[in-house]
């Protein structure tokens, strides 16, 4: 796994490929968009997605999806709800026995399918891995100190990815456990925006650590029943990313929160944006989901109601906060 591809060149895609190039590899960034291709080539910086980034003159870059075809393996960095299409155009040029690794982090909405199952749709008989865990794109891109997991059915493979992409300051751990993994990766970013609405609320850090306490509780309930180890959610790519992500201002999710807590709407704060808050698309379908199994997951209901349903915050509140006294666990 020498020559990485990389499909995706916003701030995630452009700082694994500074991460890959950090560890020795070869990097190629494909963007839909050519000027940012030709940006990356002769500038060696991306401007609209990492400003300030000096990136690695190795690193190349393509608005040709038939450049990836001769890598070693890819990652796959584009948003949740753009995976499909994206992988769509690579059907015919990915060959059948190269590593696919999945770095998206939510549920598909139109399918209800996680990123690995709509890649076995999209990208049939690839080997495919997850890459996640509390990884804001810009402090990777500077090397600042940074754990995540690569989870695989086949340990082996996941283990391989681990050695050709980690550095001492990214460090990365194996798992075979691929749901636990893409899981708690989606279901952390609908609970984010709800710690979001907290702090915009400005009802207090009792209330925010109560809720992401509470939240790690409700990805048990929804992650456990379908495979995902208990373990994996206590660790990198569940509490640890669900901590980052509530706590972190660089959170897209959480800055999204925090504007609907202070009164803004949906529609103000995405204007003019690049980047997505992928738990507006995940909070419906995670909502749909567990209500069909039976699962109490009132956080993610709130959230969904306010997002999707016209809610009004404080009555999305007093809702939860008015729910029947109960032993905890």
């Amino acid at each position: 796994m020498q020559r990485w591809g990389i499909l995706g060149a916003g701030a995630w895609g452009t700082a694994l490929a500074v991460a890959a190039a950090r560890a020795g590899r070869e990097a190629l960034l494909w963007t839909h968009r050519p000027e940012v291709a030709a940006g990356i080539v002769a500038r060696h910086e991306n401007p609209d997605y990492l400003p300030g980034q000096r990136l690695d003159p190795r690193i190349e870059a393509s608005a040709d999806p038939a450049a990836l075809a001769d890598r070693d393996a890819l990652l796959l960095a584009v948003p949740a709800q753009h995976l499909r299409e994206a992988t769509q155009r690579l059907a015919s040029l990915w060959p059948q026995d190269r590593p696919v690794v999945v770095c998206a982090k939510g549920i598909e909405q139109r399918s209800g399918l996680t990123m690995t199952g709509l890649l076995r749709q999209t990208l049939p008989g690839r080997p495919l891995a997850v890459l996640s865990g509390p990884t804001f794109a810009a402090e990777v891109a500077a090397d600042l100190p940074t754990a995540a997991t690569v989870a695989a059915a086949d340990e082996g493979l996941g283990q391989a990815i681990v050695e050709a992409l980690a550095n001492p300051r990214f460090r990365l751990y194996w798992s075979s456990d691929v749901t636990g993994v893409e899981l708690g990766g989606a279901i952390k970013n609908v609970l984010a925006i709800a710690c979001g609405i907290v702090i915009g609320r400005r009802l207090g850090d009792n209330a925010r650590a109560a809720l992401i306490a509470r939240g790690l509780a409700e990805m048990m309930r929804f992650a456990v029943p379908r495979g995902a180890r208990p373990e994996t959610l206590m660790g990198l790519s569940g509490l640890g990313d669900l901590v980052l992500t509530c706590s972190g201002r660089q959170s897209r999710n959480l800055s999204l929160g925090v504007a609907l807590g202070e009164g803004r709407s949906l529609a103000e704060h995405q204007a003019g944006r690049r980047s997505v808050a992928e738990g507006v698309w995940t909070a419906s379908v995670l909502r749909a989901q567990a209500e069909a199994a039976g699962i109490e997951m009132p956080i993610v209901r709130a959230v969904d109601e306010i997002l999707n349903r016209g809610a009004a915050i404080d009555q999305a509140i007093d809702a939860l906060l008015s729910r029947p006294l109960r032993a905890e666990g």
